[in-house]
């Protein structure tokens, strides 16, 4: 079935297709139709997401509590996609997971501001942003937002399907310029509180 993998998004709403526009380098004619340039994006995230990463979701889900599908992952990776440093996609996936699935640290919230910056406009949020009313502030409401916040690429899909086993619930960029993990929040809090970023 062409494009099963959108099967329950509700076409010709707005962004129905983010997440599944594959990113890469493509070449067009000059008289191309969007369409076509759509059908193309399309066509190669079925060619990636094959039989072989559906059975790599299989296994996935053999270790989870909960078990994702196809649209559940690209969610997922689209949070690391818009999270990571480039060097931490597996580490944050754990994190990812571990919120969801935990009523323990953060209590199902992911605590993401990637999604709030979605919801935004990009900007850079600020503590007013996390009482947006709206699915995708994962300081509201619990779980994955309703839909991909980008076009993750086969690195961060690949993390969502290869989280590292871990007991992170907490990340926060150092003042180095790399993402630090603790499993809780007074850890948490004692790295932010010793890096000069945080200091106001």
């Amino acid at each position: 079935k062409p494009y099963w993998f959108l099967e329950g998004v509700e076409r010709g709403t707005e962004n129905c297709l983010e997440g599944y526009l594959f990113p890469d380098t493509y070449e067009f004619y000059k008289n191309s139709t969007p369409r076509e340039a759509l059908e193309r994006m399309l066509n190669n995230f079925e060619n990636r997401f094959d039989g072989e990463m559906l059975t790599q979701l299989e296994a996935l889900n053999g270790r989870l509590t909960d078990n994702y599908t196809v649209r559940e992952i690209v969610i997922v990776a689209s949070l690391i996609e818009k999270e990571t440093d480039g060097t931490d996609r597996d580490k944050i996936a754990s994190v990812i997971y571990n919120r969801v699935n935990s009523n323990g640290e953060t209590a199902g919230f992911l605590l993401i501001d990637a999604t709030l910056a979605y919801v935004n406009g990009g900007k850079v949020p600020t503590d007013a942003d996390k009482q947006i009313d709206s699915p995708y502030n994962t300081y509201k409401y619990k779980g994955l937002p309703p839909a991909p916040i980008c076009n993750p690429g086969m690195d961060s899909i690949q993390a969502a399907m290869h989280p590292d086993s871990t007991g992170y619930f907490y990340y926060a960029l150092g003042d180095d310029g790399v993402h630090h993990f603790n499993k809780t929040y007074n850890d948490h809090l004692n790295f932010l509180n010793s890096q000069q970023m945080y200091k106001k």
